[in-house]
């Protein structure tokens, strides 16, 4: 007996023919589509397209940053905090209470101010240099006490240039070690009121480290009162004021407007008097560095003086750089007695 139902042929057909459309339509629609990447793998392939080479952190629009590193609440101990592997020893130790050193942290120049401990690194006696040993024994002590390596490699060449022709290229050239030529490491130790930071640079015969600790400049000098400033020039001819500058820099801090005001109120007094503005430096940097930054910083104090209403014949501005120490420049007193800005009477 035939089916009730039957559906005629050529209803068959073109169901059959619409389905092989509708089929072919959805793979020409998968083809054009690019296959679906698992959540984690999309993450690591953006992760790895945003973070610069040579860097071990994962890095956003605006490049790394130390304060999305995990804090760290491990025992440190005392400054410098880090150790040697046996065998290894330092020389040209330079550690200073305050200064301004570069790290590399694998997109940019990081200047990290605060205490800095730098020096070179060679093997005692008759043990052979490797430069694997030092950095495996750097790494696992660091990351021992929480730290993160953020960058390894060799440094861009534009990056190993500004940092040698810096002023902190020559006061710490033993711990920078050979990074024109040799990869190097950087690490973060990120602590919940501070951050330390760790450049390990290791050659075929030598290396080199520095550990900068970040810590907020804080004055200590205080204001001379305007009498004060009058009787040394009357009596001497010359006084050195207490004028703080930005490391490296002629910016002038603001903890200076109290003797500045005091050196303002001293030329208000004395309509007569005229004063030569010089500056000085220590002995780190190159002369020609040192010179140009005196004289940057002699400038910026007769501006600041002439905005407020002194007259610019009154003044004059002269860079000496490091050729008048007034003290040793071989300890940091007295580097810092010879960072000053004397005021001569003309």
């Amino acid at each position: 007996m035939r089916a009730r139902f039957a559906v005629p042929l050529r209803v068959i057909a073109a169901a059959t023919c619409a389905a092989v459309l509708a089929t072919a339509g959805c793979k020409r629609e998968e083809a054009a589509r690019p296959a679906a990447t698992p959540a984690s793998d999309s993450a690591t392939a953006q992760g790895a397209a945003a973070t610069p080479a040579g860097s071990a952190a994962t890095a956003e629009s605006k490049g790394f940053d130390a304060s999305r590193l995990p804090v760290s609440d491990a025992a440190l101990g005392a400054f410098p905090y880090l150790g040697l592997p046996e065998g290894y020893v330092a020389t040209d130790v330079v550690q200073n209470d305050f200064d301004r050193v570069p790290f590399w942290t694998g997109d940019r120049i990081e200047w990290v101010e605060g205490k800095v401990h730098s020096a070179a690194l060679g093997a005692a006696g008759d043990k052979p240099f490797s430069p694997l040993e030092l950095s495996r024994n750097v790494q696992a002590l660091v990351e021992s006490l929480g730290g993160k390596r953020i960058a390894s490699g060799p440094l861009p060449a534009e990056a190993s240039q500004e940092i040698g022709n810096s002023k902190a290229g020559v006061a710490y050239v033993g711990g920078l070690g050979d990074i024109y030529n040799e990869p190097a490491d950087t690490y973060v130790i990120h602590r919940a009121d501070r951050d330390i930071w760790i450049h390990v640079c290791a050659g075929s015969n030598a290396g080199g480290w520095i550990i900068a600790e970040t810590r907020p400049f804080q004055s200590t000098a205080k204001a001379l009162p305007a009498e004060a400033l009058k009787q040394a020039l009357d009596g001497n001819g010359k006084v050195a004021i207490e004028v703080n500058f930005a490391t490296d820099a002629a910016q002038i801090l603001p903890d200076s407007e109290p003797q500045l005001a005091q050196v303002i109120a001293l030329l208000r007094a004395d309509p007569q008097l005229r004063l030569a503005v010089g500056g000085h430096t220590d002995n780190s940097g190159t002369p020609t560095h040192n010179q140009q930054l005196s004289q940057a910083r002699a400038d910026a104090v007769v501006q600041r003086l002439t905005a407020a209403g002194i007259a610019a014949d009154r003044l004059s501005a002269q860079g000496f750089g490091q050729t008048q120490p007034v003290a040793d420049n071989a300890n940091e007193e007295g580097r810092a007695k010879n960072r000053r800005v004397e005021l001569v009477k003309r």
